[in-house]
């Protein structure tokens, strides 16, 4: 599928594209809240600026894809792979990205308020300057065994 013909059939309605083929797609500040992109092949994807608020996106392949500015807020990320993803001042507040392959990401200023972080591997991933909770801490990186990097915010 391309990224033009995702976006009209969603303009029309349309919400279900799991499974989906969308790998190295532009869909940059695309508005696609709801969707549901569960299973979807979105490796290196283009996704700057993107609305996935409430989306399902649980399984997806994410790897590689930039998300930098993405709204993720409320979006279901459960096994999702990140691995490399680019989710720079992204928000991902209230998101489930428990069991996520998140190892190398870049979550620099991302906003990870209220974000499942349960089993997901940050194993070096980037998140300076992110905002994250020390119970973010304890679900998270206790499990991989890496270090909060220099700059991370706690409430």
């Amino acid at each position: 599928m391309k990224a033009d013909e995702l976006i009209k059939l969603y303009e029309s309605g349309k919400r279900h594209f799991q499974g989906s083929e969308l790998n190295g797609a532009n869909l940059s500040d695309a508005v696609l809240s709801e969707v549901n992109l569960s299973d979807a092949n979105l490796s290196e994807a283009i996704l700057i600026g993107v609305n996935l608020s409430g989306a399902d996106l649980n399984l997806a392949d994410l790897s590689g894809a930039d998300l930098s500015l993405a709204d993720l807020g409320q979006a279901s990320l459960i096994g999702a792979f990140l691995s490399k993803a680019t989710l720079n001042e992204a928000d991902l507040r209230k998101a489930n990205l428990n069991a996520a392959d998140l190892n190398k990401a870049d979550l620099s200023k991302a906003n990870l308020k209220a974000a499942d972080l349960s089993k997901a591997d940050l194993r070096k991933a980037d998140l300076s300057e992110a905002e994250v909770t020390d119970e973010q801490f304890a679900q998270a990186w206790l499990l991989t065994g890496a270090t909060m990097p220099d700059g991370a915010r706690y409430d």
